[in-house]
Parts: C-alpha cells; sequence; structure tokens
C-alpha cells in the first residue's frame, strides 16, 4: 500500500513511518522541508496529491511545546497549524484523478467535557466548552471530503509522551480498513500514561497505560511519569508548571 503521511517526521508520525515501512508499505511524507520520500506542503499545493492509496494526518504544532508559553499568539499557530494542513490534503484529495481507500485524522479527546465518571463514544456531545473541544470540532469539519468514494475516518486519540524509539503503534490504515471505528473516539482513551506502560500509543483501539474517560488530568499526568533516569522523562513535572501553562480548567482532579 502507499501511503502519504502528513506530519510524518513528528514524534507520532515518526513512529507510524516507521511501522508502515515495516509492514512492507510504501511511505512518502509530507513535510515542511524537502528531503528523501518527502514532497513539501507548498508541493502538494501545487502539483497535487502523488499517487498513493491512503492518507493520513498527523501534524500540528506540538501543543506541549516546553519553549513556548500558552497565549494567544500560541494558540492561534496550534490552531492553524492543523487546519491549514487537513484543509491542504482534503482539497488535494478531493481533487485527485482517483478516490483514495483511506483518509484518516488524528484528532483529541479534548472534544469531551473532563469527567471523573462520564463514559463517551462516538455519539456522546462535546466539541463546543472551550479551546481544546472547538479546535476539535473545526479540525473534524476541514477534513470532511464531499460524497462517499473515499473512506473517512476520524480517530480523537489522547496525548502521548515518550521515545519513538519504543513507541507501539496500532496500524492506522488497518483501523479505517477494518469497520472497527468511524468517527473513532476511543472509549477508554485517557491523557495520563503510567510508567511502566508503553511509552507511546498511537491510535488507541486499546490502550495500556492510566486511560479513561475524563481527558487531562494534571495530577495523574505529572505522577504518572517517572521520577529519574530511565523513562522518557528526566524529571518529573510539578503541577504548578502545568496549571501555569494550561489553567486548572481541564484538570478534574485525580484520575482513580
Amino acid at each position: 500500500m502507499r501511503v502519504l503521511v502528513g506530519g510524518g517526521t513528528g514524534f507520532i508520525g515518526t513512529a507510524l513511518t516507521q511501522l508502515l515501512k515495516a509492514r512492507g508499505h510504501e511511505v512518502t511524507l509530507v513535510s515542511r522541508k524537502p528531503g528523501p520520500g518527502r514532497i513539501t506542503w507548498d508541493e502538494l499545493a501545487t502539483s497535487g496529491l502523488p499517487r498513493c492509496d491512503a492518507a493520513v494526518n498527523l501534524a500540528g504544532e506540538n501543543i506541549l511545546n516546553p519553549l513556548r508559553r500558552w497565549n494567544e499568539a500560541f494558540q492561534k499557530e496550534v490552531l492553524s497549524s492543523r487546519l491549514e494542513t487537513t484543509q491542504l490534503l482534503a482539497r488535494a484529495i478531493s481533487k485527485a484523478p482517483q478516490p483514495l481507500g483511506a483518509w484518516v485524522l488524528v484528532t483529541g479527546v479534548a472534544y469531551y467535557q473532563p469527567s471523573l465518571t462520564a463514559e463517551y463514544d462516538e455519539d456522546s456531545p462535546g466539541g463546543d466548552f472551550d479551546f481544546f473541544s472547538n479546535l476539535v470540532t473545526k479540525w473534524e469539519a476541514a477534513a470532511r471530503l464531499p460524497g462517499d468514494s473515499t473512506r473517512q475516518v476520524v480517530v480523537r486519540s489522547d496525548g502521548r509522551m515518550g521515545s519513538p524509539n519504543k513507541s507501539h503503534t496500532l496500524g492506522l490504515l488497518e483501523l479505517s480498513q477494518n469497520g472497527k471505528s468511524e468517527e473513532g473516539a476511543m472509549r477508554n482513551s485517557g491523557a495520563c500514561q503510567e510508567a511502566e506502560g508503553p511509552p507511546c500509543t498511537i491510535l488507541l483501539a486499546s490502550s495500556r497505560g492510566c486511560a479513561g474517560p475524563w481527558g487531562w488530568c494534571h495530577w495523574s499526568y505529572a505522577a504518572a511519569l517517572p521520577p529519574g533516569p530511565g523513562g522518557p522523562h528526566r524529571l518529573r513535572p510539578t503541577i504548578l508548571p502545568l496549571d501555569s501553562y494550561w489553567g486548572p480548567g481541564r484538570d478534574p482532579g485525580p484520575c482513580p
């Protein structure tokens, strides 16, 4: 299978690319910089979709970028980096001479209201109560294609941190073809990850780690990270910096 991956040089994209190649698929990346096996976003805009059977978009500014302050300017960048790349890929797919087999967008569980008790599925309400939930709504709308000639899949994944060299991935295109989840909000997805679990889980059809329906939990997220060398992070963050960056609004309390 020939797969086009937007954002394929990022954390999740690198792991997905490695997995796809290991399984014998041919991968072309869409990146800001040219290189072997890549096209740039400008080339995609001017020349259209390269020959491929499926497309995946993982592009977007890292919302956990430690070098950026969470302010209005950065929020605009987080939003535009997702919407513009998604719109560009969607336009290229809609104009392709042959329909793709699958078009997969990975968004986030931030669509749902944080809760310690609620369980969410694809039909649960959300997407309209804060910056992140509205971001997901706009992001998914930008990906929609006219008609049904291409299978369109949305995976609402959680936040993951770790080393791509130690990551493991659920085949994204397998998920898009086996009929298990379209508009895929994983019921058991949360933002917390236990230290002994795999440092990166992509497309959480089944998630290991502190996974639950509550969304971002600052206390449990910080407590779950390894306190010393040997894990994906050298230092366990304290709660104050997290609340300083994100604000306490998305922290409903400790995960059970």
